[in-house]
């Protein structure tokens, strides 16, 4: 038997238990189940990885669905060991704990990995655990660089592993309501979607510790950067700096974007203009995220995407699709309203405040461990992924460049224009 052969390519062929047990890893012979058992490692320990991902998302299904994470992945070590704890307590033991992503996708007795690394590293990490055979859970934004996105979608298709973006608001039974009520064309011509989300003071202040250099991986955490001594609030703050994040209209924007996406059936914009900037916080950190900025898009359906965050009061938040015959409201992600406020048409169809009818759907983590098994394509695919991808990295491409992007979909190609 070619022991290169991944647990995961056995136990989608259905290979018999004796064949699957083979490639096991010793130390797992004695665990119930073993021969069908996914393995999972975690790849960025932070508190997305480790509560959101680890232990609320995958966690309460570790038994329904025969999983367990084996192993965790983080720079710093004390997240490592952290992370190791919390797999103890979720799946019965502590898992292997390791600084480089490159140990795990070596690891032949894991057959999936979640990935909440900083933004810069996801198309890295992605397209690693697509060359590896390892199917895949990996957070939003989807890319910073454009080159590197394409690359890793290319990679993630001719691997043919199941692939979930972290764009889990789509698997919401409110929104995906909103799709079946927006399908049915009771808003009339709907001709702009915007979104504004401020809050009162950036999002990447609330991540800032005391980080010890001895204790991270300083150069793994890098990558393919530059090398630049080491800096705990870079290391612990990194949402906020453009080395590692590009800021509010991809970290927020990202969500209402794949959302706008799954509403409408939209995929592409063709034009993009993005102005922004820092306004308010200016102090010793030195963030070069911007805590104000301000995206839209043009939509080849006929609508305008609006978007816009302001980190410096939390007030006006809005979250609307406006059409002819009335407005849907979901500035509550649980209880949306439709309502016939606003329509210059208003032709009878929508009469009061109606609160939009649930559409129960796979929760989203759920839906990711059940395609592991059946390989159908998860909720939020890699093309679903790509999408909110190109859509970030028009607005972003705009705010550096200060000119008006495209995006040639024949092409593959975001230019001026």
């Amino acid at each position: 038997m070619d022991r290169s052969v991944s647990r995961r390519t056995i136990l989608k062929a259905g290979v018999g238990t004796s064949a699957a047990w083979a490639l096991s890893a010793a130390s797992y012979a004695k665990v119930k189940g073993a021969n069908d058992r996914i393995a999972i490692a975690q790849i960025g320990c932070g508190d997305r990885g480790t509560n959101a991902h680890m232990i609320q998302g995958i966690g309460p299904f570790a038994q329904e669905q025969n999983i367990e994470v084996t192993a965790v992945c983080d720079p710093w070590r004390l997240r490592q060991e952290a992370a190791s704890a919390a797999a103890e307590k979720t799946y019965g033991r502590p898992a292997r704990k390791f600084s480089s992503y490159r140990d795990v996708m070596a690891l032949k007795d894991i057959d999936a990995v979640m990935i909440a690394s900083p933004d810069v590293h996801h198309t890295t990490h992605l397209k690693a655990a697509a060359l590896a055979g390892k199917d895949a859970y990996c957070e939003k934004p989807l890319a910073m660089d454009f080159n590197k996105l394409k690359d890793t979608v290319d990679a993630v298709k001719k691997a043919n592993i199941v692939v979930q973006i972290g764009t889990q608001l789509r698997s919401m039974s409110s929104f995906t309501g909103c799709r079946e009520l927006y399908k049915t064309g009771i808003l009339g011509t709907v001709g702009r979607i915007e979104q504004c989300r401020n809050n009162e003071k950036p999002y990447w202040y609330n991540y800032v510790k005391d980080v010890k250099p001895e204790d991270v991986d300083w150069k793994e955490f890098l990558g393919d950067r530059p090398f630049q001594p080491f800096d705990s609030v870079k290391y612990s703050g990194w949402y906020g700096y453009r080395e590692t994040s590009d800021g509010p209209v991809c970290g927020y924007g990202s969500h209402y974007l794949d959302l706008v996406h799954y509403i409408t059936g939209a995929k592409f914009p063709t034009s993009s203009v993005c102005l922004g900037g820092t306004y308010t916080y200016n102090d010793e950190h030195h963030f070069t995220c911007p805590d104000h900025v301000q995206a839209m898009w043009t939509y080849p359906e006929g609508f305008m995407v609006s978007y816009s965050t302001y980190c410096g009061n939390d007030s006006a938040n809005s979250f609307k699709i406006l059409g002819n015959e009335g407005v849907l409201d979901m500035i509550s992600w649980t209880d949306p309203v439709l309502s016939a406020e606003g329509g210059a048409k208003r032709s009878g169809k929508i009469r009061g405040k109606i609160p939009v009818k649930k559409v129960e759907t796979p929760d989203h983590f759920l839906n990711w461990l059940q395609c592991l098994r059946s390989r159908q394509t998860p909720n939020a695919s890699i093309d679903a992924g790509y999408q909110h991808a190109v859509a970030c990295l028009m607005a972003v491409q705009s705010f550096d460049k200060g000119k008006r992007m495209i995006y040639d979909v024949e092409k593959r190609e975001i230019r001026e224009g």
